[in-house]
């Protein structure tokens, strides 16, 4: 069984992505390595796919753009989100691995 590309670490929980960007269409694509696979329409270009990527996954999980951040691989296609949430965010992220199935 493989382990859920979120965990909790303190007081902020952290997502593992794989983003395609210049995608046909913005949508969860799956699971891919260990991550959670996402396309994207924006390119990878002055940080529009990382903007995009924070708006969709705000959207996704109904909270603020604010409250996420990538905190790592912001230039690569592996990145790390960082969300600042409760525990009630739970559901929510395994709510996104249902939808991309």
């Amino acid at each position: 069984m493989n382990a859920a590309p979120y965990r909790r670490q303190g007081a902020v929980w952290l997502v593992d992505l794989l983003v395609q960007p210049r995608a046909a269409r913005t949508e969860l694509a799956g699971l891919h390595d260990g991550r959670l696979k996402l396309r994207l329409t924006a390119p990878p270009v002055d940080g529009a796919a990382n903007a995009a990527l924070v708006q969709f996954l705000a959207e996704r999980l109904d909270l603020p753009r604010s409250a996420l951040s990538v905190a790592s691989g912001s230039t690569g296609r592996r990145k790390t989100v960082s969300i600042n949430a409760g525990c009630e965010l739970a559901p929510r992220l395994a709510g996104l691995m249902g939808a991309s199935s």
